[in-house]
């Protein structure tokens, strides 16, 4: 059903796409678009995952790095039933986390150097098992593509800016409202994707690391300090922005129709509300060091 959906993503996209290019260019610049929109196509489908992660400097973390943390995520990827994803890092202060990918055996999960400063290593095992569980709802397909597309119509539709469009089809006011509507409709897109999977991304999650409260701390932990550090990488390419496990963007408060993910507090109670006695016994991670004092000072070297 994840493949079905991406398609008809994909098949949407491309319409919007050539709709841009007809207000642009007419009929020529309509098939131009269809042209690119095709490649376009072919590449996110093979290489999207690859170009988020160039995006926001992700560098490959080989196994049996000195966090730990392919080991952690081999452990929480064996207890989810998956292949075991690639790891990266972000060296971004800003905590946070995502997960790419067209498939579970091409998946990758991205955390960042702030994410293991500010992060116990319970509440990180709680952050990658959000990303697992995205991996394994096949998520990561349509939101990679998403990011992708999203980026390129809003390119797309400033080139109206400069060519000014076809003005018996579209006029001077059409175009200004096509560079504001073409990436408002990418965007709505991301929201709507991001929106209504974060919460079944968290339940399962939880069920994955085996502690619902690792995950809610985690997120607690988040909210408080995300707001307050700048994400330059996401700044430069917002179309990324929906696949965080908080929203890396700082564009101030927003109505909740226009956020890209749902509020942190209905998130962190929807996990303090399942079942605890679904958890496990603490082997859930095999912690390598012991866990700090505070939580707030993860072990990761």
């Amino acid at each position: 059903m994840g493949y079905v959906k991406t398609a008809m993503l994909m098949a949407a996209m491309t319409a919007l796409f050539m709709g841009v290019g007809y207000l642009i260019g007419g009929s020529g610049g309509a098939l131009i678009a269809l042209v690119v929109a095709g490649a376009m196509n072919v590449i996110s489908w093979w290489n999207s995952d690859k170009m988020v992660l160039r995006m926001n400097g992700a560098q490959y973390l080989a196994p049996g790095d000195r966090y730990g943390l392919n080991d952690m995520v081999g452990q929480l990827a064996d207890r989810a039933g998956l292949p075991h994803p690639a790891v990266y890092l972000m060296d971004q202060p800003q905590p946070n986390a995502f997960a790419t990918g067209r498939n579970p055996q091409n998946a990758a999960v991205a955390v960042t150097s702030g994410l293991l400063r500010n992060l116990s290593r319970e509440e990180v095992a709680g952050v990658v098992a959000h990303e697992l569980a995205h991996i394994r709802n096949r998520d990561t397909a349509i939101m990679t593509v998403t990011a992708t597309f999203a980026g390129a119509i809003s390119m797309l539709a400033n080139f109206a800016l400069f060519f000014g469009g076809s003005r018996e089809r579209a006029g001077l006011l059409g175009t200004i409202a096509l560079m504001i509507l073409a990436p408002l409709a990418a965007t709505l897109v991301q929201m709507a994707i991001s929106r209504s999977r974060e919460y079944e991304a968290d339940r399962i999650g939880a069920e994955i690391c085996g502690n619902p409260e690792w995950l809610a701390s985690a997120l607690e932990g988040l909210q408080r300090t995300v707001p307050r550090i700048d994400n330059m990488a996401a700044e430069r390419n917002p179309a990324t922005a929906h696949m965080f496990i908080i929203n890396p963007l700082h564009g101030g408060k927003m109505d909740n129709l226009f956020a890209t993910h749902p509020a942190t507090e209905n998130r962190v109670a929807a996990l303090r509300a399942m079942d605890g006695g679904a958890r496990p016994a603490a082997s859930a991670v095999s912690p390598q060091r012991p866990r700090p004092a505070s939580p707030r000072s993860g072990p990761w070297g």
